[in-house]
C-alpha cells in the first residue's frame, strides 16, 4: 500500500453506510435492487431508516417467461417491483418509466435521477457499479455512470438546477454489484427476505422452477457467505463506498 493511500485512509475514511438515515437505491431494471442489495435494503428498513427505491427502466423487453409484451409487460413488472419492495419493508418506490435496452438519452436519464435525488434528499445513493470490467448491459452502465456523475454534483445548486432538480447534501455513494467492495453490511437474518422478494414477487422474470432463478438464488446465497467470511460477519453484502472527498482528484481512493 502506498504512503498516500495509507494516509488518506486515516485522513478521509470511507463513510460507514449504516451510520446514515436516508437511502436512495437506484436500479436499472425492476429486479436489480433486490439482486444487488436487497438484504441491505431490508435491514435498513427494519432499523427504521428512510429508504426509497428508484427504478429507471420499465422492463418491457425482459420478455420470454410470460405472454405479456410491451406496455402490458411494463405494467406487470411495475406491480411486481412495488410488491417486492413492500416485502422488504419499503413503500416509497418511484419510476422513471424509461425503456430498457438503452432507448433513452443520457440527459433524460440523468435529469430523472437528479430530480429524485433533489426530492428525496438522501444521505447515501446506492447503484450498480459502472466500473466492472465484465458488465456489458447498457442500462447498468448508463445508470451507474449517471449516478457517479450526479454524486459529484448533487451538492451544487447551480448544477442541479440545470437538471431541473434541487441540490442535496449527499454524504456517500455506494456501488453494489461491484468487483471491488471496500465495505460490507452484515445481512444475517435478511437474506431470506431478499430471496423471497425476488422469487415470490418477480415472477415474470423468475417463474417457479425456472433454472435461471435457481442459479441466481444459489449465487446470492454463496455471495452472502463469501462476503460474510471476508468481513467476519456471517452473511453480508459488499459495496464500493466513496465519500464526496474520494470522488474527485484522489485516485488513491480506488480500492
Amino acid at each position: 500500500m502506498s504512503l498516500t493511500k495509507l494516509i488518506l485512509r486515516f485522513a478521509a475514511p470511507i463513510p460507514k453506510i449504516e451510520s446514515f438515515d436516508r437511502f436512495l437505491f437506484i436500479g436499472p431494471h425492476p429486479d436489480d435492487i433486490e439482486i444487488g442489495a436487497g438484504a441491505t435494503a431490508a435491514k435498513l428498513a427494519a432499523a427504521g431508516k428512510k429508504v426509497c427505491f428508484l427504478i429507471c427502466t420499465d422492463g418491457r423487453y425482459g420478455e420470454g417467461n410470460v405472454p405479456q409484451t410491451g406496455d402490458a409487460l411494463a405494467q406487470l413488472r411495475r406491480e411486481e417491483a412495488i410488491a417486492a419492495a413492500a416485502s422488504l419493508g419499503i413503500t416509497d418506490v418511484r419510476f422513471l418509466n424509461l425503456s430498457d435496452g438503452g432507448f433513452y438519452s443520457p440527459e433524460e436519464l440523468a435529469s430523472g435521477i437528479a430530480q429524485i435525488i433533489g426530492d428525496f434528499q438522501p444521505d447515501v445513493v446506492l447503484a450498480p457499479d459502472p466500473c466492472v470490467a465484465t458488465e456489458g448491459h447498457t442500462d447498468h452502465l448508463n445508470v451507474g455512470n449517471a449516478v457517479r456523475k450526479l454524486a459529484c454534483f448533487a451538492n451544487y445548486p447551480g448544477i442541479m438546477q440545470k437538471y431541473g432538480a434541487k441540490a442535496a447534501k449527499l454524504k456517500a455513494v455506494a456501488f453494489f454489484m461491484t468487483a471491488k467492495p471496500n465495505q460490507y453490511v452484515k445481512t444475517t437474518g435478511f437474506v431470506q427476505k431478499q430471496l423471497s422478494a425476488l422469487f415470490d414477487c418477480h415472477l415474470s422474470q423468475f417463474p417457479a422452477g425456472d433454472d435461471t432463478g435457481k442459479m441466481i438464488a444459489q449465487y446470492l446465497k454463496l455471495r452472502a457467505r463469501d462476503f460474510g467470511l471476508r468481513s467476519l460477519k456471517g452473511q453480508a453484502e459488499g459495496f464500493r463506498v466513496l465519500g464526496m472527498l474520494h470522488m474527485h482528484c484522489m485516485p488513491e481512493s480506488e480500492s
